[in-house]
């Protein structure tokens, strides 16, 4: 669905261009949910911004379904680490907000009475971002991405300022809506456990200039009693590898 080919990203500085993504290459299948994993600054965001269109300045090629990026005519869904939501709106408006966009007008049809429910913020539909706790700002901003029904969902560390309970939670939420509409989706965090709890691959990225490592198919997705599992155990001591040798 998605293919990324000798990509390569510069910003202009006051001291010259500053190289963020250095010829990264990357397929991605359909319905496929990919982890991106690197250090600070190695060009993860950047490779999002790319995916959704906001950045369209760059070199190489970057095909969706093989066209290039239309928002306009793609359905593409993001959620960020600040969640993203309009404080002068209910969470019903802040939901709807992405449909009526796209379609002109939001009606909340089964699927999306289904969701909210699932995501437990059906009963706070006409609160303000303001009266919410952060994980149920996070279930907001993931109720607006999937009721899209996206083509592809862009995460950039969404659940990186929640605390380590509520975070495991919202993962656990994240995944159950993810199985039920599997969108292809690219989810980028600084956390292994992160990485995977929620890849079925995982895309190891360099310090800054980034490029892709490897990507790793991980046996530890979607399994029971995850973090009690050797192969959690293996893998985790793997990339933390891969990631230090760089």
């Amino acid at each position: 669905m998605i293919t990324v080919r000798d990509l390569s990203v510069k910003y202009k500085s006051r001291s010259g261009e500053i190289l963020a993504l250095n010829k990264v290459n990357i397929a991605m299948d359909s319905r496929e949910l990919y982890t991106v994993i690197g250090p600070s600054g190695c060009g993860k965001s950047t490779l999002l911004h790319v995916l959704s269109g906001i950045l369209t300045d760059f070199e190489g090629s970057v095909l969706i379904d093989g066209k290039g990026i239309n928002p306009r005519n793609q359905r593409i869904g993001l959620v960020l680490q600040n969640y993203g939501l309009l404080p002068w709106k209910t969470v019903y408006q802040n939901v709807m907000l992405g449909l009526k966009i796209k379609q002109g007008h939001a009606v909340l049809d089964d699927y999306g009475g289904y969701l909210l429910k699932q995501l437990g913020i059906d009963d706070l539909l006409h609160r303000y971002p303001k009266e919410l706790s952060g994980g149920q700002q996070q279930r907001v901003a993931l109720a607006r991405a999937f009721i899209l029904k996206p083509d592809l969902l862009l995460m950039d560390e969404p659940f990186s300022a929640l605390d380590a309970i509520t975070r495991e939670e919202v993962q656990e939420l994240f995944l159950k809506a993810w199985q039920q509409n599997p969108v292809n989706t690219v989810f980028v965090t600084h956390s292994v456990d992160e990485a995977l709890y929620l890849g079925r691959k995982i895309a190891v990225f360099s310090p800054s200039p980034g490029r892709i490592l490897e990507v790793v198919d991980n046996p530890c997705f979607n399994q029971d009693n995850l973090r009690s599992r050797n192969d959690y155990v293996e893998m985790s001591i793997y990339l933390r590898n891969l990631l230090s040798r760089g």
